[in-house]
Order: structure tokens, then C-alpha cells, then sequence
């Protein structure tokens, strides 16, 4: 999230992508560092053991929310 909020801060469109179980840590972190409004997407969890089609289809399902998010300034 500290990487997020510095690119945006510089004025380069940035998100935060994430398993669904960090919503609320990044929701708190993103407010700490003083940008609630800090692009983010979530995917479901688990990610660590998909196989690469499964992630494939995770980005696909993500990808109109990641477009959105990124052409989005927060």
C-alpha cells in the first residue's frame, strides 16, 4: 500500500490488488497513510496455490475492475 500511495502522490494512476481477505487491512493501512480513497481491487482468496489457468481466470474476472480503478483518480 506504501508503494500505491507514493506513485499516486506523484500523480501516476496506481491500485492496490489483493485477496479478498485483506479488504479491511487495507482499508485501515490505506487510511493511516492519509489516502482512504486509494484505488483497490480484491480477487477471492485463496491465490497461493491456483494453478496459472485459475489465475488467468482471477484476472479475467478482475479485469473490468482493475480498468475502472486504474482510470479512476482517487
Amino acid at each position: 500500500m506504501h508503494d500505491i500511495v507514493d506513485l499516486e502522490t506523484r500523480g501516476v494512476p496506481a491500485i492496490f490488488i489483493a485477496s479478498d481477505v485483506f479488504v479491511q487491512a487495507a482499508e485501515a493501512q490505506a487510511t493511516a497513510l492519509g489516502f482512504p480513497t486509494v484505488q483497490r481491487v480484491f480477487v477471492p482468496h485463496p491465490i497461493q496455490d491456483r494453478t496459472n489457468d485459475e489465475m488467468r481466470a482471477l484476472a479475467d474476472l478482475a479485469y473490468d475492475a482493475i480498468v475502472a480503478a486504474i482510470t479512476t483518480r482517487s
